[in-house]
């Protein structure tokens, strides 16, 4: 029998509690154990009773591969360390552009120096949305695709804003406005005595939101206003060959960090199929994301 995958989450917030879940209901994993700050191992909730919990990672033996649920700034620094001790890694960096080909370039030369793999921005989008994106433009391939978000929570985006002086809580609400153009409505709950002009003012001139409309309200209690949903709206219309008018459309509408994990636990089985060095996921064959063998699947989905 082919040994299970043994995989460990680093980092435990939103997306970690998530990625927990599914690692232990994927059939061909196992998980190694969670590692978190030095700060909070010892805090172990409920949940974690009976799993490992550490601040290294090397104190969990043999990882075949690591899923970094921590926030996106800290994925380039994190993902190095790992990939150096013969660990693959996915990480749901969540820049569009050049910091994530960088971020790729970095890595694909990591992994190829350590003989390992990493599977960068393994998220819903960019990560899952970038293969439909990708399939839509082979099925026409002139035309224009238009991607609408939310109404929902960014978590990307909510954890930049929680990270500026003086924010005790925050919230960060992507609302579509049409043709891939976006609102970002911005709550914080404030420490006692901070300035909220410049919070403001330090939150509009993040790289996060300094392309978008962003609208920055202070409030009392950020909780009362928190949801994890979210979701999307792809539309593109083009043309086939010569002919005009092609229209395809997708959507779905998810709990956010959820899909994320569940998207990273399969792209952590895919680095097992790949050469040493890094991809996007639209690099990556779909069918690797999926347990069990190529044969099985080609006459079960094909």
């Amino acid at each position: 029998m082919t040994s299970k995958i043994r995989v460990a989450v680093a980092g435990y917030g939103n997306i970690g509690k998530y990625a927990v879940e599914a690692i232990r209901e994927a059939p061909d994993m196992e998980l190694a154990g969670v590692v978190r700050r030095k700060s909070s191992v010892n805090r172990v909730p409920a949940e974690l009773a009976g799993i490992s919990t550490v601040s290294d990672v090397k104190e969990l033996g043999k990882v075949d591969v690591a899923l970094l649920c921590g926030p996106t700034r800290s994925i380039p620094e994190t993902a190095e360390q790992y990939l150096a001790l013969g660990i693959n890694t996915v990480d749901s960096f969540d820049i569009h552009g050049d910091a994530l080909w960088n971020l790729r370039q970095q890595l694909d030369k990591a992994g190829k120096k350590h003989n390992t793999v990493s599977i960068v921005s393994a998220g819903w989008d960019p990560g899952s949305d970038s293969v439909v994106r990708t399939m839509m433009e082979a099925l026409a391939p002139k035309g224009i695709t238009y991607t609408n978000f939310g109404p929902g929570m960014s978590m990307g985006h909510t954890v930049a804003v929680k990270s500026k002086t003086g924010v005790r809580n925050a919230l960060s609400m992507t609302i579509p406005a049409g043709t891939g153009v976006h609102r970002r409505m911005v709550y914080v709950e404030l420490e006692p005595g901070v300035d909220f002009s410049g919070v403001e003012q330090a939150v509009k001139t993040d790289a996060y939101f300094a392309k978008d409309h962003t609208v920055v309200m202070q409030v009392d209690n950020v909780d009362a206003l928190l949801d994890m949903g979210h979701g999307v709206l792809m539309e593109r219309k083009g043309v086939s060959g010569v002919t005009q008018n092609q229209l395809f459309e997708f959507r779905m509408k998810i709990n956010n960090p959820a899909l994320t994990a569940q998207i990273m636990t399969a792209c952590g089985r895919a680095t097992m199929r790949r050469q040493p060095g890094a991809y996007t996921m639209p690099e990556v064959p779909v069918m690797d994301l999926l347990p069990g063998d190529r044969e099985t699947l080609v006459k079960k989905l094909v």
